[in-house]
């Protein structure tokens, strides 16, 4: 299997991604002769307290869309509960878009084991799951062999490198489908039953896998700590800005001229990330559009690009940075029929468990379809509009939410798009309610 993404660019920091590029990089004898499970080692002389306190002081979020703190997460675990504790992995990447944890997996598999073991040590869990995506199968192989030479090393097992620590993971697959991706879907899925959003709270960390204690987070999520306990939370903190230390995988895709992976400190200005990370615009022609972070965030047009990627920047800009999914779009980009491919995936992903996303999403995926035929009236466009906005907050989980954002943002700001096919319909023309 070849590299996703262009050579590196010299702007980039390589923290997750340092051993990309290295011969045989998945071995765990390529990972041990680049300072391979020494993290672990100084984390195995560290109290549970020392562990979390350092993950904290590294500003590390989560890297998987909802940018949660991750050490003030672990703390979270009650860890004097009679119960077992558990770590699960969620590598069930299927957010539109976003494919950096799959190269973190083929690439450098061992760094994975060494955060989960260290994220196991910080909150004395004795049991973890990597939940790989179901179109990731060929992941499993690899990641199942690195798990084997980590348990004939004595990374993994029982008096972990000469301690008593013991530990035993194991790799469960998916089937595919994106509500997965949602933490409480992931560990129904992980307990054999179907995969649907549980109510919250209890959230994992006090009522997770098996209604144990668990630490949930993302395979870029746990790939940073190694770096953290080895090099210290201050010097990951410091690659960053305030509050979001570290660096941060982003796939760019779309109307670039070097489309792929990289990996660039948390608040690198978006236009220099498009223009000299990933070689501008081709065709001389002009941004249009940027999904910022994944096709669940609301979309950002050209004039509102020239900002920072961080967490707080992107909010303040009404958007997300998201699972580190970018697609830029020129001006040649019809934003209707992005609306429509968008609604499309999120209407097939839908579990159905509540109606206001079962049904919400099949009626904009038909109103899009319709507006998009030139069958629309005017009073579809703002219908649109007000039905993603009643979605809302009204759902068990995000994927409600997932599919309203992108599709308010893009009737609000692309709304002439939306006319000019409603132009298309004869009957349009005649309507006699014409709203907004």
């Amino acid at each position: 299997m070849g590299r996703l993404y262009n050579e590196p660019s010299p702007l980039e920091v390589k923290i997750v991604t340092r051993n990309f590029g290295l011969p045989n990089s998945e071995s765990i004898d390529t990972y041990l002769a680049h300072q391979g499970y020494e993290a672990l080692k100084k984390a195995i002389g560290m109290s549970q307290e020392q562990i979390i306190d350092e993950v904290k002081a590294s500003s590390l979020r989560g890297r998987g869309g909802a940018g949660f703190p991750t050490g003030m997460k672990w703390g979270f675990v009650p860890r004097q509960l009679d119960k077992p504790k558990y770590i699960v992995v969620n590598a069930d990447e299927s957010e539109p878009g976003t494919c950096k944890d799959r190269l973190l997996i083929e690439f450098d598999p061992h760094q994975l084991i060494e955060g989960i073991l260290i994220a196991a040590l910080a909150v004395g869990a004795e049991k973890g799951w990597i939940y790989i995506r179901g179109e990731y199968r060929y992941l499993i192989d690899i990641m199942d062999k690195a798990l084997a030479e980590a348990y004939a090393h004595g990374f993994l097992g029982k008096s972990i490198a000469g301690s008593q620590f013991k530990f035993d993971l194991y790799t469960q697959t998916g089937a595919g489908a994106y509500e997965c991706g949602e933490e409480s879907a992931l560990l129904e899925s992980l307990e054999g039953n179907r995969g649907i959003p549980r109510i919250r709270p209890p959230f994992p960390a006090v009522s997770g896998a098996f209604q144990c204690p668990t630490v949930l987070n993302n395979v870029e999520t746990f790939c940073a700590v190694p770096a953290i306990i080895r090099d210290g939370g201050k010097a990951f903190a410091d690659l960053g800005i305030p509050k979001a230390g570290g660096t941060r995988m982003v796939c760019i895709a779309g109307h670039v001229n070097k489309p792929g992976v990289y990996e660039v400190p948390l608040g690198f200005p978006m236009m220099k990330f498009i223009n000299e990370v990933a070689g501008g615009i081709p065709n001389g022609r002009k941004l249009k559009a940027v999904i910022p972070g994944g096709s669940s965030c609301p979309i950002l047009r050209a004039d509102e690009c020239d900002l920072n990627m961080d967490y707080d920047s992107l909010a303040k800009a009404k958007s997300m940075l998201g699972s580190g999914g970018m697609v830029v779009m020129d001006e040649t980009t019809d934003m209707v029929k992005v609306a429509l491919r968008i609604m499309r995936f999120y209407q097939h992903e839908s579990c159905g468990w509540c109606i206001p996303c079962r049904e919400g999403t099949t009626w904009l995926r038909k109103m899009l379809q319709r507006v998009t035929d030139g069958q629309g009236m005017t009073r579809d466009i703002d219908l649109i509009g007000d039905l993603a906005k009643n979605m809302l907050g009204r759902t068990f989980c995000p994927l409600g939410d997932a599919a309203a954002l992108p599709t308010i943002s893009l009737v609000e700001k692309f709304r002439g798009e939306f006319e000019a096919y409603v132009a298309k319909n004869p009957l349009a023309k005649n309507e006699l309610v014409s709203v907004g």
